[in-house]
């Protein structure tokens, strides 16, 4: 971002400034001359303005922590998508509906084993401001297991405690058992759980899986192994396509099919991507105010806070026809990292 454009951006986070608040220039149609405004301001913005803490915290505050129940098979890779997602390689620390902390090591053993309780929270220190909940023993399909899911969806989803409100459900299906990605569990579960207004993401984890089947299916049909890497690639796209393809298909003739479909990677490395996931998740929000809850939670990438502040502030249509500069910087600040702010607030 250039120096001049990345002043008026600061200009537009909730600044406070001694005596009255300074508002844009205007031209005779009421559109703001960008340049004006930047000469008028830029130099000075560093010294004379600051953010305003209050104004910050009681935003925060209201806003809450985004909520999200992660549903899958053991070792569909869903620990490890919330490490990468909280970025961290730590464990989450548990919290029963006591509040009470439980024993890491009792419950990673019940995590492996896919027996635990979906009331617990799950919370990594690294970004305490999303807090998971992981179904138990989905994989069984054991009928009392999905009644507690249902209960548990049909309870969060619509709880007047907005604080115990679920956002989001992220239904892991892992592309290693590309033979068989849905049982009746999975059909089950979206024929006869209505979540409502919270969204359902189908995340396809570990979509790498498919490198080795590619590469066999190439030796099957003839190539040496020197001849067969090379070609590899294209083919395990070409199967992902086809396997999420199909995982559309049957799942869309469901009565509560998902919301989207995402392809994920390589999510055990340190470097992986989720941004795809977090942009997934807030498209598939339907109030904006959730939609800044997850971006303003999420610490990963500052890109994705100032893509939305642009999409959905600066972009606006109403702006482009009225700029009222305090309207602008609370609508802005809206979509930036809870963390960071709240740091910068307080020097």
């Amino acid at each position: 971002m250039a120096p001049r454009s990345f002043s008026k951006f600061l200009l537009s986070l909730p600044f406070k400034k001694s005596g009255q608040r300074a508002s844009g220039s205007g031209d005779a149609g009421g559109r703001v001359d960008p340049m004006a405004y930047d000469s008028q301001h830029s130099s000075s913005a560093e010294n004379t303005f600051r953010l305003d803490p209050t104004e910050v915290r009681k935003h925060f505050d209201r806003i809450g922590r985004f909520r999200i129940l992660v549903i899958g098979r053991s070792n569909a890779g869903k620990t490890t998508l919330l490490q990468r997602v909280c970025n961290t390689t730590e464990l989450p620390e548990i919290i029963n509906v006591e509040g009470e902390k439980i024993d890491p090591a009792i419950v990673q053993g019940s995590l492996e084993r896919g027996y635990h309780n979906i009331d617990d929270e799950l919370i990594f220190q690294s970004n305490p401001g999303f807090i998971f909940h992981d179904s138990r023993g989905f994989e069984t399909g054991s009928l009392n297991e999905l009644n507690l899911m249902k209960d548990f969806v049909a309870d969060r989803a619509a709880t007047m405690k907005l604080e115990k409100r679920i956002h989001a459900i992220w239904f892991c299906i892992s592309m290693a058992d590309y033979e068989r990605p849905i049982l009746a569990a999975e059909e089950k579960f979206f024929n006869e759980c209505n979540t409502g207004k919270v969204p359902v993401i189908a995340v396809l984890t570990k979509a790498d899986a498919l490198k080795m089947p590619a590469l066999h299916q190439l030796m099957r049909d003839g190539l040496t192994m020197k001849e067969a890497i090379p070609k590899a690639g294209d083919l395990e796209e070409q199967m992902l396509s086809e396997l999420k393809m199909r995982i559309e298909r049957q799942l869309s003739g469901c009565k509560y099919p998902p919301k989207a479909y995402l392809p994920l990677a390589s999510m055990n490395q340190e470097d992986a991507d989720c941004n795809p996931l977090l942009r997934c998740t807030t498209d598939a929000l339907d109030e904006v105010e959730l939609q800044k809850l997850v971006v303003s939670t999420q610490q990963i990438n500052i890109i994705l806070n100032i893509e939305y502040a642009v999409k959905r502030v600066l972009m606006d249509d109403k702006m482009q026809t009225a700029f009222n500069k305090r309207a602008v910087e609370e609508k802005i600040i809206g979509w930036m990292p809870f963390k960071q702010v709240i740091k910068l607030a307080s020097v």
